[in-house]
């Protein structure tokens, strides 16, 4: 290589050698002109760079493209700052936060006078659209602090934020006439920036701090193409329609009362009858794999929850009290509660595994700004399980709970998901509990168990808890959705602290390994989930109410509750429509609740001794005994369909 001249490596190992100095922009050229056509970012080794960066160095190249994922993250973030400039120039004593990218969208924080409003952001939107298309450059520039605070002046958040990043190199983009401080990335020209939408406005303390000012969040989207923009909104439309908080209250399922306070779920009998549908399943699931069920108490003393190491790291987050000069917790999670039972005697290499499982339910204090229905909550039921196990029984405990739940999720109509490994940062590994062949064995016995499963996984570097690697199972619902759910974890932290231990083969102490592990997660979040996910249709198996046996006249209210009587005791949950209504509105209020099975009685029925089947949706199944029904309905909730 000439020494005026930089090597870069690509992606695919292949190498290109230019001129020092070239710009980013022209190396990417210099490797084809319809690669910078369709470029939107690039990184030089891992990190990422502005096109016009001069290259003085070797390196590897990465070129971002619109079609890869990471792809969106930049023009997402690069529409956040168009929306600044645009509100700069509408409202020029806004003062600016934190504009990060999210997922499927972007916010941006602002500190204003008067609220904004509808037409506030149809006016904000308007001309945004007016400087995309004047194709300002998106330019980046290094700060010193000092310049940093005297550029933004005025932006005492743009210079608190500076004043916080202490030693890291600050850098600021520019963007017409308005300047962010910011480390990227961002797209080359405003002219990329062309299908997006101003969704709402909702309020943030800044930095989350309840003390300090509260701003104005704005949220949006932003896509490549408009046939994009416009599946996402419709998308949106189909979600608001799935809202559980919406379902819930209109099916009669669940609830908050604000008489008790934020947070804190009530099941009305339609949801607890989905509720323990739910939890005689997965106890039947639980008891067939080998699992023995648990109860512990709802509150512990304090000494617990230091000796855990909670009360050090999560007490903002745990509800205390005190009684007769004792401390008190209420319980944020059910881990400790099971490795005092595990401990209340010394056990044998030979009995191992131990698995525990409970539906404990926890409290844990949420700000009230996050709260959401039932996806966020302040008391919910985990469904928690603990295996306690020796290290060579690691990869075939996890092999279970991976077979376990996928059973489990497969029934309840989740055959889409997404699996992370996550693992400790190899460059840091001073903070993580545990030794370095510990680790090894875990993670490795995790990756085996997903290999022997057919899984495939994302591995997330860095991304462990200090106490164990772990998966986690994403589940994809009817909307293309990602809910986090069932997680398996390592724990190298409590088995010390508790010292949990079993005798081996030849006669020593040894600490045992322990696995914690969720497939529902929380029962409030998955019942809001399978809410959104089914749009409140439940499969026959878990709908509250399976049958609605509908007269269509007084003359045949007593026939009805018979045929009730007579499903009732088959094990289905049957309700009766007995109101002085048409027949009718019986069955479009019971459509408009979802049942799946309609049975219409009249003369023609009782004189039979059948009843006409009518299908949620309105597809008619004709007559039937009532004995034929009830063995294909109890068919057809047996295997789960």
């Amino acid at each position: 290589m000439a020494p005026d001249n930089v090597t870069l490596t690509l992606p695919d190992g292949s190498q290109k050698e230019l001129p020092r100095g070239t710009t980013v922009r022209g190396a990417i050229e210099a490797i084809g002109p319809g690669l910078l056509r369709a470029a939107v970012a690039a990184r030089l080794d891992g990190e990422w760079e502005p096109f016009d960066l001069p290259l003085e160095s070797d390196g590897r190249l990465e070129v971002v493209t619109r079609n890869q994922p990471d792809a969106l993250y930049v023009l997402r973030h690069s529409t956040a700052h168009l929306m600044a400039y645009a509100i700069q120039e509408l409202y020029p004593d806004a003062r600016f936060g934190f504009g990060p990218p999210v997922e499927n969208g972007f916010y941006y924080d602002i500190l204003i006078d008067e609220p904004f409003t509808d037409e506030d952001l149809e006016k904000i939107e308007k001309r945004m659209r007016e400087l995309a298309k004047q194709g300002h450059a998106i330019v980046r520039e290094e700060l010193s602090r000092e310049e940093a605070q005297t550029r933004f002046e005025g932006q005492h958040l743009k210079q608190e934020q500076a004043s916080d990043l202490g030693d890291a190199q600050l850098f600021s983009y520019h963007m017409g006439n308005f300047e962010d401080l910011c480390e990227g990335p961002h797209l080359p020209n405003t002219k990329e920036i062309k299908a997006f939408k101003l969704m709402t406005v909702a309020g943030a303390y800044w930095r989350g701090d309840e003390s300090r000012e509260q701003l104005q969040r704005i949220y949006g989207t932003s896509w490549f193409s408009k046939k994009d923009l416009d599946e996402h909104l419709h998308r949106l439309e189909e979600a608001k329609k799935r809202d559980h908080r919406k379902l819930g209250r209109e099916l009669d399922l669940f609830g908050m009362q604000e008489d008790a306070g934020g947070g804190l779920a009530f099941y009305y009998p339609k949801g607890s009858m989905l509720r323990n549908v739910l939890i005689d399943f997965w106890k039947d699931q639980h008891q067939r794999g080998g699992y023995e069920l648990v109860d512990t108490p709802h509150i512990s003393k304090g000494d617990l929850w230091r000796t855990s190491g909670h009360m050090e790291f999560y007490k903002d987050n745990m509800y205390l009290f005190e009684i007769e000069g004792q401390e008190y917790v209420v319980k944020p999670m059910n881990c400790p509660g099971h490795v005092l039972i595990y401990k209340r005697r010394m056990w044998s290499y030979r009995e191992l595994p131990a698995r525990y499982a409970e539906l404990g339910t926890v409290y844990r204090y949420e700000r009230s700004g996050t709260l959401h229905g039932m996806l966020r909550v302040r008391g919910f039921t985990q469904d928690d399980a603990h295996i306690f196990c020796r290290p060579d029984q690691v990869e075939d405990e996890i092999v279970g709970v991976l077979q376990l739940l996928r059973s489990i999720l497969t029934a309840c109509g989740f055959d889409s998901y997404e699996v992370e490994l996550s693992v400790r940062d190899s460059q840091n590994k001073e903070k993580y509990a545990g030794s370095d062949e510990e680790w090894d064995h875990a993670e490795n016995s995790l990756i085996r168990a997903m290999d022997r499963e057919g899984l495939s996984y994302t591995r997330m570097e860095g991304e462990a808890v200090f106490y164990g690697p772990k998966i986690d199972v994403k589940l994809v619902d009817a909307l293309g959705r990602r809910w986090q759910t069932s997680t398996v974890q390592f724990d190298f932290n409590l088995p010390r602290r508790f010292g949990v231990e079993y005798v081996t083969a030849g006669g020593e102490r040894q600490n045992a390994y322990m696995v914690h592990r969720a497939i529902y997660g929380s029962l409030e979040r998955f019942t809001g989930m399978l809410v959104e996910h089914y749009a409140g249709t439940f499969p026959a198996w878990m709908a509250p109410v399976q049958a609605a046996v509908l007269p269509v006249g007084d003359d045949f209210v007593d026939y009805a509750q018979d045929v009730r009587r007579q499903l009732l005791a088959t094990g289905l949950r049957v309700e009766a429509d007995l109101r002085e209504e048409k027949i009718g509105r019986k069955i479009r209020e019971a459509e408009l609740q979802k049942t799946p099975y309609m049975l219409v009685v009249g003369a023609r029925e009782m004189e039979a001794g059948t009843v006409t089947v009518r299908r949620h949706g309105g597809e008619d199944l004709g007559a039937k005994t009532v004995a034929d029904f009830a063995a294909q309905l109890l068919d057809e909730v047996a295997s789960k369909r």
